[in-house]
């Protein structure tokens, strides 16, 4: 049976960061970052207000596939402290012909992210990216990861390129952005052997 987030051992620690399953008391945390135009216009979703937000973080579907990243404490064994972003990995199948449809269950997953602009510019979500994936092909033993993003969002496709992802598509004029514009997709992906073969590619930091 394919592992899921909740058979693994949290937080995870990277050099800097903690990262952990996600809970309803952290709708607040994440609001602070969230609400701000800056991230709010490359969501998929933003929401009118405080409330309305809550009610879609705490939904159980969502809070099953969304991880906190928090700053490591200084000083201290691996105790998680400020919030500043969070993350989603989105196990999904991978499309196969129906006669072999059952060995594509649960094999791969998207991953997304969003970081408060306060914490951005020193390697946090390149760090906390990178340990997304060694999440989906160590930890969940996943053979492929795909992210996508609108094209003018180019600090996240970027990044992607950073952790080694693969632009597998650019689409023209493809996605409605909530202003009322058609913009251009990117679409990127990786696979576990590409991902192993990368020079660096080591385990989390032990807890």
């Amino acid at each position: 049976m394919p592992r899921t987030l909740g058979d693994l051992d949290w937080p995870v620690l990277t050099a800097r960061l903690a990262i952990r399953p996600a809970t309803e008391a952290d709708a607040e945390a994440t609001w602070r970052y969230r609400r701000l135009e800056a991230v709010g216009r490359w969501l998929t979703s933003a929401p009118a207000d405080q409330q309305e937000y809550q009610r879609s973080f705490r939904d159980p579907a969502r809070l099953a596939k969304t991880l906190l990243i928090q700053l490591r404490d200084a000083g201290t064994a691996g105790a998680a402290g400020l919030v500043i972003g969070d993350a989603m990995v989105a196990v999904e199948d991978g499309w196969a012909q129906s006669e072999v449809a059952d060995r594509a269950r649960g094999v791969q997953a998207e991953i997304g992210w969003a970081l408060d602009p306060a914490h951005q510019g020193v390697g946090y979500a390149t760090e906390a990216v990178g340990e997304l994936l060694r999440i989906c092909f160590d930890g969940l033993g996943l053979r492929r990861v795909t992210a996508g993003c609108f094209a003018d969002n180019e600090p996240s496709w970027r990044l992607m390129e950073r952790v080694g992802m693969r632009r597998e598509e650019y689409s023209v004029a493809d996605s409605l952005h909530r202003s009322g514009a058609w913009l251009d997709g990117m679409a990127y992906a990786l696979l576990a052997e590409e991902w192993r073969a990368r020079p660096g590619t080591s385990p989390a930091a032990e807890g």
